[in-house]
């Protein structure tokens, strides 16, 4: 019993450093992972520091989503932004899962209730229909992120 208490103390005391490190996901990484190579490629690329091509066929029309999960949104060096998206930037907003599910599936919509600005716009044109393949997207972009490890 003394080794199981002492067991489940550990564990609650790595909760917190865990929890730093690992993105909670409710979507499904590999149907995200078909989803982005039938949705995105055409736009997005998930290319590594090193240079290599993770996902996508190294397109240069949205910037590359390397790293996504829980970064500041806007702030992809060398990719021209629109305003909108960079003042959300700006304020510290970073792409929670529920942003980027509220962003890919209605960029200039979310952008616009985001800022409480009707004059917001968004560069990005395609709409993810579905709720559930946004989630799946994201869980699949955290999976390949380099400082985040995706957990379901």
């Amino acid at each position: 019993m003394k080794n199981i208490l002492i067991a489940a103390g550990a564990l609650l005391l790595a909760a917190p450093a865990w929890s730093e490190s690992h993105v909670e996901v409710q979507g499904d990484a590999a149907a995200g992972e078909e989803q982005f190579n039938r949705q995105c490629v055409a736009c997005h690329v998930v290319q590594n520091e090193e240079g290599e091509t993770l996902a996508g066929r190294n397109a240069r029309t949205g910037p590359n989503l390397y790293g996504v999960a829980m970064r500041q949104l806007g702030s992809v060096e060398d990719f021209r932004y629109g305003d909108s998206i960079v003042e959300l930037g700006e304020q510290g907003t970073v792409w929670t899962e529920e942003n980027f599910v509220g962003y890919v599936q209605d960029p200039t919509g979310w952008l616009r209730e985001t800022l409480d600005n009707p004059r917001a716009r968004g560069k990005m044109a395609y709409k993810v229909r579905a709720e559930e393949d946004a989630f799946n997207l994201y869980a699949y972009l955290a999976s390949v992120s380099p400082e985040t490890e995706a957990t379901n």
